[in-house]
């Protein structure tokens, strides 16, 4: 990328990615430690609200958050109708979700969700009260502060959840998780930023900003809803505890690779925007991207899914032991999403909005023809269609944004194949010490996971992997600050 802009995109990634993992590992303990005091019923009555809400926060926002980071000079103007666009269609839903409650938990079978309705679909206008304050802090390359916000909101939502758990207090210690992280989150950010919703407004903005905001809102809408198929259709074929066991497989799979990927993807997208005319910086900058991502996701989500069975034993217990099939197949899924995203956000770059659409329809005609065959089939069947949806997103991805950068598909592998295969070797070193160290499950994680880091390490280093060397150079820079 070169030169400045190349500085403040490795400080927002060093930053973003210090916030994600630092809220990821709070997250991630919060999240063992509810799964050890509530059953896999109580997370399964919780997967359809939450399902819902991933989706409809997507019309919340139809697209001009990104709109305005993408925008050269947004106005006040832009900021407030925007603004008083999301909070109006927020309360809209709002209203229509806790009128249907009812309906939906008497199709579900699931009395617990016209009783959270209320509370928990407060979400969605929560999230658009801060979405413009977020998007002014993005476009201003303001990592560290959005890292301490978002850290200290979870932090705060964490410790009520396992209160509210030891207390009793069930599905509500997951209400209040959420409600209180967002709330607090929006606080923070309307009492940190100078921006108020002041001046003039109107649905000029809006109209020159829908086009593209449209299109990527339709995009979104579309893959969240298909991401959230199985939770919908499976809720209503299987039991809520075999919902559970699926939907903690695929949450806890979701937390590092969710992580890495928005760590990169939050800074590359303004980053990537600013060069889009520069083809040469262009394609380089695509190419780190997914060299550095690769490097450090392929690692966790191959380890994740060789120390699973000791990693639930000793963390989780004999209750959630069912999850261990699920979570072993989908962290492969992990290997391909942020590969997929990150080629994505470089089409939002590069291209115009008709365009993503059109490739979203070919993903979803691809992703119909695996549901279809998957979810009559069984649960872990479905596991699998994750990984081979995951995969197709990959490639589409990549192969639509040939058009658009010069990187060609001998470069990519290129770029790719080492880090896969010193991680593909460190993979079948953890699960040979599960084999040689019998008895202790603790003993024995302990065992893999150090094998996993050194072996790693020092395959990276042995064989002068570049991804190696540039992680190891961002982290100096930033060690040096």
């Amino acid at each position: 990328m070169g030169g400045e802009l190349k500085e403040k995109v490795a400080q927002g990634v060093a930053w973003s990615m210090a916030e994600k993992i630092g809220s990821m590992l709070l997250a991630m303990a919060v999240r063992l430690v509810i799964l050890r005091l509530l059953t896999r019923d109580i997370l399964g009555f919780m997967s359809i609200p939450s399902a819902v809400v991933t989706v409809l926060l997507v019309i919340v926002d139809s697209g001009f958050s990104q709109s305005l980071v993408r925008h050269k000079g947004p106005s006040q103007s832009d900021y407030k109708s925007v603004f008083l666009f999301n909070i109006a269609v927020s309360a809209v839903l709002y209203g229509v979700l806790v009128a249907l409650a009812p309906l939906a938990a008497r199709w579900y079978s699931m009395p617990e969700i016209a009783r959270i309705a209320p509370v928990f679909f407060l979400l969605l206008p929560l999230n658009a009260l801060c979405a413009v304050q977020n998007t002014i802090f993005i476009r201003q390359f303001r990592f560290a502060l959005l890292s301490k916000v978002t850290f200290l909101s979870s932090l705060a939502g964490g410790l009520t959840a396992i209160a509210l758990a030891m207390a009793g207090w069930g599905i509500w210690s997951l209400v209040a998780e959420r409600v209180i992280a967002v709330g607090m989150r929006t606080a923070l950010l309307w009492w940190l930023s100078d921006w108020r919703p002041c001046g003039k407004c109107g649905l000029k903005p809006l109209r020159e900003m829908a086009p593209f905001g449209c299109s990527l809102m339709v995009t979104d809408l579309i893959s969240n809803f298909y991401n959230k198929i199985p939770q919908f259709f499976l809720g209503k074929l299987y039991s809520p505890a075999v919902l559970g066991s699926f939907d903690q497989a695929v949450n806890l799979m979701d937390m590092p690779a969710a992580t890495g990927i928005q760590a990169v993807q939050n800074v590359t997208f303004p980053a990537l925007a600013k060069i889009r005319d520069d083809a040469p910086k262009f394609a380089e900058g695509y190419r780190q991207v997914v060299m550095v991502v690769s490097y450090v996701m392929f690692p966790i989500m191959l380890g994740m899914s060789a120390v699973a069975r000791d990693m639930f034993a000793v963390l989780l217990g004999e209750e959630w032991m069912p999850t261990v099939p699920y979570f072993e197949a989908v962290c492969l899924a992990g290997l391909f999403s942020p590969i997929a995203l990150t080629a994505y956000n470089v089409l939002k770059a590069r291209c115009k909005g008709p365009l993503i659409v059109r490739l979203e329809v070919v993903k979803k005609i691809i992703m119909t023809a695996i549901f279809a065959v998957t979810i009559p089939h069984s649960v872990m069947a479905v596991v699998w269609g994750l990984v081979a949806i995951a995969f197709c997103e990959m490639a589409v991805n990549f192969l639509a944004t040939t058009r658009f950068t010069s990187l060609t598909f001998r470069r990519f592998v290129r770029t790719l194949l080492p880090v896969a295969l010193v991680s593909g070797t460190m993979y079948l070193l953890v699960r040979l010490t599960a084999a040689a160290i019998p008895g202790n499950d603790l003993v024995r994680l302990l065992a893999e996971l150090a094998t996993g880091v050194v072996s790693y390490l020092a395959l990276s280093a042995l064989f002068r992997l570049e991804a190696f060397r540039e992680v190891t150079t961002i982290v100096r820079r930033q060690l040096k600050k």
